[in-house]
C-alpha cells in the first residue's frame, strides 16, 4: 500500500471525533449505520458530522449509500485491513535479521 494513502488514513483517524465516528461505523458491520443515528449517538451537530464524514470518505475509510431518505455510512473494511497490514507487515523484521546474523557468527 502506498505510504501517502496510509498517511492520509492515519491523519484522518488522528482526530478524536473522527475516530469515534469511524469506530461506531465499524461496529455497525457491513450494512453500515444511518447518519442520523451517528449524530444522535455521538451528540455531534449535523454540519460538524458531515465535515468529519467527508474527511473519512476522502481517505477511503468510509463510503455512503442512500436508501430512500436515509443516508448510511459504511466502513471500507478492505481499506482498514490495508492500513493495519501496512503497519504490521514488517513487524519484528529487524529483530529477526539480527537473530539470523548472530546465529551465523
Amino acid at each position: 500500500m502506498d505510504i501517502e494513502v496510509v498517511a492520509k488514513a492515519l491523519k484522518e483517524l488522528g482526530h478524536p471525533t473522527r475516530l469515534c465516528i469511524y469506530k461506531a461505523v465499524v461496529r455497525a458491520g457491513y450494512q453500515g449505520t444511518p447518519v442520523g443515528s451517528l449524530q444522535e449517538k455521538l451528540g455531534i451537530p449535523g454540519s460538524t458530522l458531515s465535515h468529519h464524514i467527508s474527511s473519512l470518505v476522502s481517505a477511503g475509510l468510509l463510503s455512503q449509500r442512500r436508501e430512500g431518505r436515509t443516508l448510511y455510512c459504511v466502513a471500507e473494511y478492505e481499506q482498514l485491513d490495508c492500513v493495519i497490514g501496512f503497519l504490521k507487515e514488517e513487524c519484528c523484521v529487524d529483530e529477526q535479521a539480527l537473530e539470523h546474523t548472530v546465529e551465523q557468527k
